[in-house]
């Protein structure tokens, strides 16, 4: 099943002459096929260069102008897919936007870290970035011309099996299992290990299931590096660039007014639940696992974000707890005003904290569950 992406339209129509487009996102996750169905829409001439292939890497590595110039004669549209993997690319693009501008410009990544570092200085104030998440329920829900029970019907396996794209395509249960333990192989961490100097992919795996059996919870970095076996120093360097290859995301504490808030606490969640399942090798029905509550918190502030990201809503995000357990799953700070969300999958009676409401006044807060999770991830 081929699902159309949230942001196409606005990516289609962000490619203008002298300016670079960005479309960052893990790999697999469909930034190739985003960019390939730009193409199929467009009468325009375009150059694709795929940046994994060694010959592109050649080709581009410290290219002149003048070579350049020859080699887009009669293109109007540049794409270089993966682009973090050709060096100094940020000087060949900023070549292109200054002396090529009638060009139109697309590059994709699966580091920010890494092509952030090489365009940031070149291309300032002449791009536009997008990020491209595993298919999200907002498209699902588009797909499925906003059936509520078409969505419902796939919550088992959504929570199971995530939703990178080869998800839909897949029939069998063994055959989402494998692709998924595949993916989860050095695969999905090559940039990390090719280029941010990791020489132990053991010591990332160890780290990232780690992660996946602590999700929702808050995790201590002098725990995890005894677990991996690693000094905080490096787990921190760790944490920041899974969080930059699109594999976990952070949660931080939020502490303004009371001093009984913790303050100095994360909590790290997965991007795809398929991805964090895999790691930890429980594909478990729903309703079988020991972890259900871990998982629907999960994929609820996971879709929280992508929902947010796509429709360009700036929010901060947090987590508040207080020093005796009074707690909060997810507050969302928005022009000013806290919104707290507390993650349910059946409709449990939840009292709200007077400590919390009282601290932030105007806000208030909502239980999530089976029932309403839709409006809250549309």
């Amino acid at each position: 099943m081929k699902v159309a992406r949230y942001i196409q339209s606005e990516l289609q129509t962000s490619l203008q002459p002298g300016r670079a487009v960005i479309l960052l996102g893990a790999r697999r996750v469909g930034k190739t096929t985003l960019i390939r169905s730009l193409i199929d829409t467009t009468s325009k001439k375009v150059a694709f260069f795929n940046c994994d292939d060694p010959d592109v890497r050649a080709q581009f590595f410290n290219i002149g102008f003048q070579a350049l110039q020859r080699l887009l004669t009669n293109i109007d549209v540049v794409i270089f897919d993966e682009a973090q993997r050709i060096k100094n690319i940020g000087i060949t693009l900023k070549l292109i936007t200054d002396e090529l501008p009638s060009k139109k410009l697309l590059v994709t990544g699966s580091s920010s870290l890494e092509l952030s570092n090489q365009i940031n200085e070149p291309l300032t104030g002449r791009k536009k970035t997008f990020q491209l998440f595993p298919i999200s329920v907002l498209e699902l829900w588009h797909q499925e011309n906003q059936e509520a029970l078409a969505i419902k019907s796939r919550l088992d396996d959504l929570l199971r099996f995530g939703s990178y794209p080869k998800i839909f395509d897949l029939d069998s249960h063994q055959e989402k299992e494998e692709y998924l333990l595949e993916l989860t192989g050095d695969y999905l961490f090559k940039d990390i290990l090719e280029y941010q100097n990791v020489r132990s992919p053991e010591q990332i795996r160890k780290l990232l299931i780690a992660l996946a059996l602590q999700i929702g919870q808050e995790v201590s970095l002098p725990e995890l590096g005894n677990i991996v076996g690693i000094d905080q120093k490096t787990v921190t360097r760790y944490l920041d660039l899974l969080e930059k290859s699109f594999v976990i995301f952070r949660l931080p504490a939020l502490s303004r007014n009371l001093r009984k808030e913790i303050s100095k606490s994360r909590k790290i969640y997965f991007y795809d639940l398929g991805i964090r399942n895999s790691l930890i090798k429980n594909f478990n029905h729903y309703d079988l696992r020991q972890d259900r509550g871990q998982v629907w918190e999960n994929f609820l502030v996971s879709e929280r974000r992508k929902k947010d990201h796509y429709q360009r809503l700036a929010k901060n995000y947090y987590f508040w707890r207080t020093y005796n357990q009074k707690e909060i799953d997810l507050v969302e700070e928005k022009s000013g005003l806290m919104s707290g969300f507390e993650f349910k999958w059946q409709s449990h009676n939840f009292v709200k904290p007077a400590d919390f409401l009282a601290s932030y006044p105007g806000s208030d807060i909502t239980i999530i569950n089976q029932q309403n999770f839709l409006d809250f991830v549309l």
